[in-house]
């Protein structure tokens, strides 16, 4: 088996990721930090302007790239895969699991991937842009994730040469991502807001900052089981620390929201709060059909139940593995074959009862 099949077995089969793992600060309320990067090799058409011939040929040079990076040992050693090689079930699969966006894992040529065992650190080749670098870590943490993604940034461009220009900066397929290239997102988890009617207020407050609201697996998509994607809407005339600041400063305030409302509901609604937390806890345990947008509210309700201290003897870890293995792309995964809606929501449910009893609340 060849070294980049191997890694991506592995990834599809696991339900954990490290980003997942409820370290790192605020991960409270703070589930990841992610910073992404969008560059383009200079004199080549864009990707949705490239026919199959170059976009092959950015993949093969970006590729080469990496591969000398690993020969000289600079990183943790990176795994390219082709995209190509890799089943639609597969690819849906590293789409929940965050390592690539919906868009790219559509079957289109020239389109590969690049990651390394620990899943911090993934590239997309040919997406919007020729390379989407992207560093996600685990609660809020965007110092780290920038600090790794520049490094890696600064790698790439002793060996390949990237479009730039003096006056704009970092020259990219969508004007929105021209100057520094840089996205910068925060996922929160907010269910003490959306059991207190507050979401919408406090959402529209960030949006009224220039900072962008997406859903769990970013544009386009909602924001399932109260977990929302909060990042930076302007690339050019900041620089990367000031987008990284500012990012960092409205994450913290949403933050204190949140933990304010929290407090609220121990205080006031303690009863009604634990009444609610088990019963998705007993049906997440139980259950014999389960759609994945049910799963994934429950999940929103035991979480919150984990990080209050309600539940004693559960790790925020094993929780958030729910988030993976409800996914209907997973559920299939797992399974080895394509299902109708009725056969995933079974098939989840015993995927659910089985994980969570191997945990001891």
């Amino acid at each position: 088996m060849r070294r980049e099949d191997s890694l991506l077995e592995k990834i599809v089969k696991s339900s954990s990721s490290p980003w997942m793992d409820g370290s790192g600060t605020m991960s409270d309320v703070v589930i990841s930090s992610r910073v992404r990067l969008a560059r383009n090799l200079r004199d080549v058409e864009f990707p949705h302007r490239m026919d199959e011939k170059s976009s092959n040929a950015v993949m093969e040079k970006v590729f080469r790239a990496v591969s000398d990076v690993n020969a000289r040992k600079a990183v943790s050693e990176l795994t390219c895969i082709d995209l190509r090689d890799v089943s639609p079930l597969d690819r849906q699969v590293l789409v929940e699991k965050h390592l690539m966006s919906p868009q790219h894992a559509q079957s289109l040529p020239g389109r590969g991937l690049v990651t390394r065992p620990d899943e911090r650190v993934s590239i997309m080749v040919n997406e919007e842009d020729h390379i989407r670098l992207q560093c996600l870590y685990s609660g809020l943490e965007l110092d780290e994730a920038y600090i790794t993604a520049n490094g890696m940034d600064d790698l790439l461009d002793e060996r390949l040469d990237f479009a730039y220009d003096d006056r704009s900066g970092f020259l990219t397929a969508c004007p929105t991502n021209v100057g520094t290239g840089l996205r910068a997102s925060v996922m929160v988890h907010l269910p003490a807001l959306a059991i207190g009617d507050e979401v919408s207020r406090v959402l529209s407050a960030v949006n009224k900052v220039g900072l962008v609201i997406r859903g769990l697996y970013g544009e386009g998509t909602e924001g399932q089981g109260n977990v929302y994607q909060v990042s930076n809407q302007i690339t050019l005339g900041q620089t990367e620390k000031e987008i990284l600041e500012n990012l960092s400063l409205i994450a913290k305030q949403v933050v204190a929201e949140e933990k304010r409302y929290r407090e609220t509901l121990m205080k006031s609604r303690r009863s009604a709060l634990e009444d609610r937390i088990f019963r998705a806890w007993g049906i997440l345990s139980n259950a014999r059909t389960m759609s994945s947008g049910e799963a994934v509210k429950l999940w929103s309700d035991v979480r919150l139940g984990v990080e209050l201290e309600l539940i004693d003897g559960l790790s925020v870890t094993h929780v958030n593995e729910i988030l993976v293995i409800s996914q209907p792309n997973f559920v299939m995964r797992a399974h080895g074959r394509t299902m109708s809606p009725e056969e995933r929501d079974i098939a989840r449910a015993e995927l659910v009862r089985r994980h969570l009893a191997t945990m001891k609340p």
